[in-house]
């Protein structure tokens, strides 16, 4: 039986994203890797380590003005939740526009801890539920790059970005 990051990962693959994983002292040189400049981004609520992780040494703006945003050919945000059999992101929205981050450029970054990894829609639902129970917030679910097919051929990017990379923070690495 495949574990749910295998699965995770292969449902990823399958929708054309790119898929990295790293220790949480290397998430930095990782984003660094990962973004096409000019990026944007928003702060990052997990911790790294006994820290909260900063993008302040990465080449990514934080707190993007409206210009910056426009600008943006990558936007980085951290994910809530990882949707295994789908290959899903469930993207929460905050006070920092983190929907425009990750919605309005060609290439979106979004960092997940593995153990945020759910196995299926189901226990992603139930734990977002309860989630949202407690916080009162609310989230997108993204799969994959924007595509359209509603006026014939298949167009990448024609609602968000045509490019998604996910960087998996591995547990107790």
């Amino acid at each position: 039986m495949k574990s749910k990051r295998a699965s995770f990962e292969g449902a990823l693959e399958a929708l054309g994203v790119t898929v990295s994983s790293t220790a949480e002292s290397d998430l930095e040189a990782a984003v660094t890797e990962a973004v096409t400049e000019p990026a944007v981004g928003i702060a990052l609520d997990k911790t790294a380590g006994d820290e909260a992780f900063s993008l302040t040494e990465t080449p990514v703006t934080v707190d993007p003005t409206p210009v910056a945003l426009r600008e943006a050919t990558t936007g980085v945000t951290g994910a809530e939740l990882g949707i295994g059999d789908y290959g899903s992101l469930v993207l929460s929205m905050t006070e920092e526009a983190s929907e425009l981050v990750s919605l309005f450029v060609e290439r979106h970054v979004a960092i997940l801890h593995e153990e945020d990894i759910q196995p299926d829609m189901d226990a992603a639902v139930a734990e977002l539920d309860e989630r949202s129970n407690e916080t009162g917030g609310s989230a997108i679910i993204a799969t994959g790059p924007s595509a359209t097919a509603d006026m014939g051929a298949l167009v990448k990017g024609a609602h968000g970005p045509k490019e998604v990379h996910v960087i998996i923070v591995e547990e107790g690495a």
